[in-house]
Protein backbone atom coordinates (compact mmCIF):
# COMPACT_ATOMS: atom_id res chain seq x y z
CA UNK A 1 0.00 0.00 0.00
CA UNK A 2 1.16 3.54 -0.51
CA UNK A 3 1.09 6.43 1.57
CA UNK A 4 0.04 9.09 -0.88
CA UNK A 5 -1.51 8.77 -4.25
CA UNK A 6 -2.50 11.23 -6.26
CA UNK A 7 -3.84 11.18 -9.68
CA UNK A 8 -4.69 14.33 -11.95
CA UNK A 9 -4.78 16.97 -9.15
CA UNK A 10 -5.51 20.60 -10.25
CA UNK A 11 -5.83 23.56 -7.81
CA UNK A 12 -5.88 27.25 -9.61
CA UNK A 13 -5.36 30.52 -8.22
CA UNK A 14 -7.36 33.42 -9.91
CA UNK A 15 -7.43 31.63 -13.16
CA UNK A 16 -3.88 30.72 -12.81
CA UNK A 17 -3.02 27.14 -12.40
CA UNK A 18 -0.55 25.82 -9.36
CA UNK A 19 -1.16 22.00 -9.79
CA UNK A 20 -2.22 20.86 -13.38
CA UNK A 21 -3.01 17.62 -13.22
CA UNK A 22 -0.66 16.49 -10.69
CA UNK A 23 0.42 12.67 -10.31
CA UNK A 24 2.26 12.10 -7.02
CA UNK A 25 3.04 8.04 -5.30
CA UNK A 26 4.85 8.24 -2.51
CA UNK A 27 5.75 4.24 -1.12
CA UNK A 28 5.25 3.58 2.59
CA UNK A 29 8.06 3.73 4.58
CA UNK A 30 9.73 6.16 2.44
CA UNK A 31 11.32 9.33 2.88
CA UNK A 32 10.14 11.16 -0.12
CA UNK A 33 11.73 13.80 -1.53
CA UNK A 34 9.87 16.88 -3.05
CA UNK A 35 11.79 19.08 -5.77
CA UNK A 36 10.41 21.87 -7.94
CA UNK A 37 12.11 25.31 -8.10
CA UNK A 38 9.66 28.04 -6.16
CA UNK A 39 6.69 28.38 -7.74
CA UNK A 40 6.57 24.95 -9.13
CA UNK A 41 3.57 23.71 -6.65
CA UNK A 42 5.01 22.24 -3.99
CA UNK A 43 3.40 23.71 -1.23
CA UNK A 44 0.01 23.51 -2.62
CA UNK A 45 0.43 19.92 -2.94
CA UNK A 46 1.98 19.42 0.44
CA UNK A 47 -1.44 21.77 1.49
CA UNK A 48 -4.00 19.85 -0.41
CA UNK A 49 -2.75 16.30 1.03
CA UNK A 50 -3.25 18.33 4.62
CA UNK A 51 -6.81 20.04 3.86
CA UNK A 52 -5.45 23.04 4.21
CA UNK A 53 -6.59 24.26 0.65
CA UNK A 54 -9.34 22.22 -1.57
CA UNK A 55 -8.00 21.34 -4.91
CA UNK A 56 -10.51 21.71 -7.90
CA UNK A 57 -10.28 18.28 -9.26
CA UNK A 58 -8.66 15.45 -9.09
CA UNK A 59 -7.85 12.74 -6.50
CA UNK A 60 -6.01 12.05 -3.06
CA UNK A 61 -6.00 9.02 -1.24
CA UNK A 62 -3.72 8.46 2.00
CA UNK A 63 -3.12 4.51 3.18
CA UNK A 64 -5.74 3.66 0.27
CA UNK A 65 -8.23 5.94 1.74
CA UNK A 66 -9.86 9.28 0.44
CA UNK A 67 -8.00 12.11 2.51
CA UNK A 68 -11.02 13.72 3.11
CA UNK A 69 -11.99 10.54 5.75
CA UNK A 70 -11.69 11.67 9.32
CA UNK A 71 -9.46 9.13 10.31
CA UNK A 72 -6.98 8.84 7.78
CA UNK A 73 -6.39 12.63 8.84
CA UNK A 74 -5.78 12.03 12.22
CA UNK A 75 -2.77 9.50 10.65
CA UNK A 76 -0.76 12.88 9.11
CA UNK A 77 1.13 15.47 11.21
CA UNK A 78 2.66 18.25 9.28
CA UNK A 79 5.21 20.99 9.08
CA UNK A 80 4.11 23.62 6.89
CA UNK A 81 5.98 26.82 6.78
CA UNK A 82 6.92 27.57 10.33
CA UNK A 83 5.85 25.72 13.87
CA UNK A 84 2.88 28.25 15.17
CA UNK A 85 4.61 28.42 18.64
CA UNK A 86 4.19 31.24 21.17
CA UNK A 87 7.54 32.83 21.78
CA UNK A 88 7.43 33.86 25.26
CA UNK A 89 6.09 30.25 26.34
CA UNK A 90 7.62 26.99 26.69
CA UNK A 91 8.86 24.27 24.32
CA UNK A 92 6.39 22.21 26.85
CA UNK A 93 4.26 24.60 27.10
CA UNK A 94 3.09 25.10 23.28
CA UNK A 95 3.47 21.43 22.68
CA UNK A 96 1.01 20.94 25.58
CA UNK A 97 -1.06 23.10 23.79
CA UNK A 98 -1.09 21.34 20.90
CA UNK A 99 -1.48 17.87 22.86
CA UNK A 100 -4.57 19.54 24.34
CA UNK A 101 -5.90 20.95 20.38
CA UNK A 102 -5.69 17.01 19.45
CA UNK A 103 -7.55 15.47 22.41
CA UNK A 104 -4.46 13.40 23.28
CA UNK A 105 -5.29 11.60 26.46
CA UNK A 106 -1.22 10.86 28.01
CA UNK A 107 -0.67 14.22 27.26
CA UNK A 108 2.99 15.06 29.35
CA UNK A 109 3.80 11.03 28.39
CA UNK A 110 3.28 11.98 24.58
CA UNK A 111 5.52 15.07 25.19
CA UNK A 112 8.56 13.04 26.75
CA UNK A 113 8.03 10.47 23.77
CA UNK A 114 8.25 13.33 21.31
CA UNK A 115 10.80 15.41 22.79
CA UNK A 116 13.18 12.60 22.45
CA UNK A 117 12.84 11.62 19.12
CA UNK A 118 13.75 15.11 18.37
CA UNK A 119 16.32 15.26 20.73
CA UNK A 120 15.08 18.21 22.58
CA UNK A 121 14.49 16.44 26.10
CA UNK A 122 16.83 18.60 27.63
CA UNK A 123 15.15 21.99 26.30
CA UNK A 124 11.66 21.27 27.34
CA UNK A 125 11.63 24.46 29.63
CA UNK A 126 13.21 26.70 27.25
CA UNK A 127 11.34 29.77 25.89
CA UNK A 128 10.68 29.36 22.47
CA UNK A 129 11.87 32.72 21.46
CA UNK A 130 15.14 31.51 22.65
CA UNK A 131 15.48 28.92 20.86
CA UNK A 132 17.95 28.33 17.33
CA UNK A 133 16.40 27.84 14.21
CA UNK A 134 17.90 24.65 13.99
CA UNK A 135 16.09 23.78 17.61
CA UNK A 136 12.86 25.61 16.38
CA UNK A 137 12.61 23.60 13.31
CA UNK A 138 12.44 20.39 15.77
CA UNK A 139 10.25 21.49 17.79
CA UNK A 140 7.98 22.07 14.62
CA UNK A 141 8.80 17.81 13.93
CA UNK A 142 7.68 17.48 17.69
CA UNK A 143 4.51 19.12 17.28
CA UNK A 144 3.89 16.96 13.74
CA UNK A 145 4.68 13.70 15.83
CA UNK A 146 1.99 14.45 18.55
CA UNK A 147 -0.49 11.77 18.41
CA UNK A 148 1.92 9.25 16.71
CA UNK A 149 1.18 9.95 12.74
CA UNK A 150 1.70 7.44 10.19
CA UNK A 151 2.48 9.89 7.51
CA UNK A 152 4.71 13.11 8.04
CA UNK A 153 4.61 15.98 4.81
CA UNK A 154 7.75 18.94 6.24
CA UNK A 155 8.27 21.65 4.36
CA UNK A 156 11.49 23.05 3.95
CA UNK A 157 12.35 21.94 7.55
CA UNK A 158 16.36 21.77 6.62
CA UNK A 159 16.23 25.10 4.86
CA UNK A 160 18.50 28.10 6.81
CA UNK A 161 20.31 25.27 8.95
CA UNK A 162 24.06 25.34 10.00
CA UNK A 163 25.87 21.67 9.21
CA UNK A 164 25.42 20.77 12.17
CA UNK A 165 21.46 21.19 12.32
CA UNK A 166 21.35 19.72 9.18
CA UNK A 167 23.23 16.70 10.42
CA UNK A 168 20.74 16.02 13.26
CA UNK A 169 17.93 17.06 11.01
CA UNK A 170 18.94 13.67 8.68
CA UNK A 171 19.33 11.66 11.69
CA UNK A 172 15.98 12.05 12.84
CA UNK A 173 14.22 11.76 9.47
CA UNK A 174 16.05 8.35 9.07
CA UNK A 175 15.25 7.40 12.69
CA UNK A 176 11.55 8.54 12.29
CA UNK A 177 11.44 6.22 8.67
CA UNK A 178 13.34 3.22 9.78
CA UNK A 179 12.78 3.14 13.66
CA UNK A 180 9.44 4.41 14.13
CA UNK A 181 7.96 2.51 10.42
CA UNK A 182 6.93 6.42 9.27
CA UNK A 183 6.49 8.17 6.03
CA UNK A 184 8.21 10.67 5.31
CA UNK A 185 7.17 13.98 2.66
CA UNK A 186 9.62 16.50 2.45
CA UNK A 187 10.08 19.55 0.11
CA UNK A 188 13.44 21.37 0.10
CA UNK A 189 15.97 23.49 -2.38
CA UNK A 190 19.00 22.03 -0.32
CA UNK A 191 19.61 18.52 -2.98
CA UNK A 192 22.93 18.12 -1.61
CA UNK A 193 21.41 17.39 1.61
CA UNK A 194 18.40 15.75 0.31
CA UNK A 195 20.41 13.15 -1.52
CA UNK A 196 21.68 11.68 2.08
CA UNK A 197 18.32 10.90 3.45
CA UNK A 198 15.57 10.39 0.70
CA UNK A 199 14.78 6.83 -0.59
CA UNK A 200 12.28 8.30 -3.50
CA UNK A 201 12.20 11.76 -5.24
CA UNK A 202 9.50 13.40 -7.46
CA UNK A 203 10.13 16.23 -9.60
CA UNK A 204 7.66 18.86 -10.24
CA UNK A 205 7.29 21.98 -12.72
CA UNK A 206 5.03 24.23 -13.37
CA UNK A 207 2.81 22.11 -11.32
CA UNK A 208 3.06 18.87 -13.17
CA UNK A 209 5.02 15.65 -12.24
CA UNK A 210 7.76 15.12 -14.26
CA UNK A 211 9.96 12.44 -13.34
CA UNK A 212 9.12 10.28 -10.40
CA UNK A 213 12.08 8.05 -9.29
CA UNK A 214 13.81 6.12 -6.49
CA UNK A 215 17.29 6.49 -4.81
CA UNK A 216 18.30 3.07 -5.79
CA UNK A 217 17.12 3.10 -9.31
CA UNK A 218 19.25 6.70 -9.78
CA UNK A 219 22.39 4.71 -8.18
CA UNK A 220 21.75 1.80 -10.83
CA UNK A 221 21.38 4.24 -13.71
CA UNK A 222 23.49 7.19 -12.97
CA UNK A 223 26.55 8.02 -15.79
CA UNK A 224 30.07 8.14 -14.54
CA UNK A 225 32.26 10.51 -15.68
CA UNK A 226 35.75 11.24 -14.91
CA UNK A 227 37.20 15.17 -14.64
CA UNK A 228 40.96 15.85 -15.70
CA UNK A 229 43.19 18.90 -15.93
CA UNK A 230 45.75 19.30 -18.46
CA UNK A 231 47.50 22.16 -19.91
CA UNK A 232 46.22 21.27 -23.40
CA UNK A 233 42.56 20.80 -22.49
CA UNK A 234 41.50 20.99 -26.72
CA UNK A 235 44.35 18.73 -27.97
CA UNK A 236 43.60 16.20 -25.31
CA UNK A 237 39.69 16.33 -25.91
CA UNK A 238 40.73 15.73 -29.52
CA UNK A 239 42.71 12.39 -28.21
CA UNK A 240 39.96 11.43 -26.58
CA UNK A 241 37.14 12.40 -28.52
CA UNK A 242 36.97 9.00 -30.84
CA UNK A 243 36.61 6.96 -27.68
CA UNK A 244 34.21 8.49 -25.13
CA UNK A 245 32.01 11.32 -24.90
CA UNK A 246 33.59 14.94 -24.16
CA UNK A 247 32.82 18.11 -22.78
CA UNK A 248 35.03 21.21 -21.87
CA UNK A 249 34.60 24.14 -19.82
CA UNK A 250 37.79 25.50 -21.51
CA UNK A 251 39.51 24.62 -17.57
CA UNK A 252 38.55 20.89 -17.32
CA UNK A 253 37.46 18.12 -19.72
CA UNK A 254 34.26 15.90 -18.42
CA UNK A 255 34.47 12.29 -19.76
CA UNK A 256 31.77 10.37 -19.81
CA UNK A 257 31.27 6.52 -19.33
CA UNK A 258 34.91 5.85 -18.42
CA UNK A 259 36.07 3.06 -16.24
CA UNK A 260 39.48 2.36 -16.62
CA UNK A 261 40.71 6.03 -15.44
CA UNK A 262 44.38 4.56 -14.86
CA UNK A 263 44.34 3.63 -19.02
CA UNK A 264 43.04 7.26 -19.59
CA UNK A 265 45.65 9.11 -17.23
CA UNK A 266 48.20 6.57 -19.84
CA UNK A 267 46.64 7.05 -23.23
CA UNK A 268 46.93 10.98 -22.88
CA UNK A 269 50.41 10.55 -21.28
CA UNK A 270 51.39 8.43 -24.27
CA UNK A 271 50.49 11.30 -26.46
CA UNK A 272 52.36 13.87 -24.26
CA UNK A 273 49.90 15.55 -22.44
CA UNK A 274 50.26 15.88 -18.87
CA UNK A 275 47.70 15.41 -16.45
CA UNK A 276 47.36 17.43 -13.25
CA UNK A 277 44.04 16.17 -11.99
CA UNK A 278 41.82 13.50 -12.50
CA UNK A 279 38.24 12.26 -10.29
CA UNK A 280 35.84 9.73 -10.87
CA UNK A 281 32.24 11.09 -10.36
CA UNK A 282 28.35 10.10 -10.80
CA UNK A 283 26.06 12.24 -11.86
CA UNK A 284 23.88 13.16 -8.69
CA UNK A 285 20.71 14.20 -7.56
CA UNK A 286 21.70 18.18 -8.34
CA UNK A 287 22.70 17.43 -11.85
CA UNK A 288 20.36 14.83 -12.55
CA UNK A 289 17.34 17.55 -11.63
CA UNK A 290 19.65 20.94 -13.22
CA UNK A 291 19.32 18.47 -16.66
CA UNK A 292 15.20 17.82 -16.40
CA UNK A 293 14.89 21.36 -15.70
CA UNK A 294 16.93 22.15 -19.30
CA UNK A 295 14.77 19.25 -20.73
CA UNK A 296 18.05 17.04 -21.16
CA UNK A 297 17.70 13.64 -18.59
CA UNK A 298 21.64 13.05 -17.45
CA UNK A 299 20.55 9.20 -17.00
Amino acid sequence: MNAIEIRGLTKSFRGMYALDGLDMTVPQGAIYGFIGENGSGKSTTEKCICGHLVPDSGEIALFGKPYTDAGVRARVGALIENAGCFPASTVWANLMMQAINLGIRDRAEEIKRVLKIVRMENNAQMRFKSCSLGMKQRIGIAMALLGDPALLILDEPINGLDAEGMKMMREILVDITKNYGRTVLISSHILGELEKIATHYGIIRRGKMIKEISAAEMEGRAQVYVTLKTDDVRGAAGIISPLARVESDGEFLRVYGVEDTAGLAALLMQNGFAVSELKKHKIGLEEYYVSLMSGKEAM
